[in-house]
């Protein structure tokens, strides 16, 4: 569905998408009049999420008709969800790839992950399984160091695309990277989660 021809190609295709997709979808850029990004003004988005909380907000139209309290409970729940999607880092991340529908085929995400990556995820849940046997705290302090060393040189290439990255001028293979990383972190932050779970005997 994203192939094209050639570098503007793909930026008309990429634009075409997101309108696509964003008709389909409820898209939280829209909703805080933002253009679509990785990136986002955190001071501009608390401001106007802050605004549009004082418009909408549900006890400001205690006397106003049903009709207009039941608009507004919408418009307040709306307003509180975009912001919680868009502050988030990984959210918003998964927001984009969603209005792109980039992360419908769930079972399919799995062979969207490089052998080599998905062989280390193996090794890593065998060393997981090690320690839920026989705990051991070197052992569970190395996991975690090579964990947080794979995720951080993971963001730094990553950070490459998203920081420049918007739907007039990216590319499919650009989107294709995220989509990339995203499956990669996910993969990592459910190992992080089995890691929490043990402790000394």
């Amino acid at each position: 569905i994203l192939s094209a021809h050639g570098p503007h190609d793909l930026r008309l295709r990429i634009g075409y998408m997101a309108t696509l997709y964003s008709l389909m979808k409820t898209n939280y850029f829209d909703f805080f009049n933002l253009p679509v990004a990785f990136n986002v003004d955190a001071t501009a988005l608390r401001r106007i999420y802050l605004e549009n909380n004082r418009e909408f907000h549900p006890d400001f139209y205690t006397l106003s008709s049903p009709a207009q309290q039941e608009e507004a409970l919408e418009r307040s729940t709306r307003n509180n969800e975009a912001y919680k999607v868009l502050s988030d880092p990984d959210a918003r991340m998964k927001h984009v790839l969603d209005l792109y529908g980039l992360l419908e085929e769930e079972g399919q995400q799995a062979t969207a992950l490089p052998q080599d990556f998905l062989m280390d995820m193996i090794d890593m849940n065998e060393e997981l399984m090690d320690l839920e046997m026989e705990y051991d705290a070197a052992k569970h302090a190395l996991l975690q160091q090579q964990l947080y060393t794979l995720e951080t040189q993971m963001t730094n290439e990553i950070a490459q695309v998203t920081d420049h990255w918007s739907p007039e001028k990216g590319t499919v293979e650009e989107l294709a990277a995220v989509k990339k990383f995203f499956l990669k972190k996910r993969y990592l932050l459910r190992i992080q989660k089995k890691l929490l779970t043990f402790a000394p005997a």
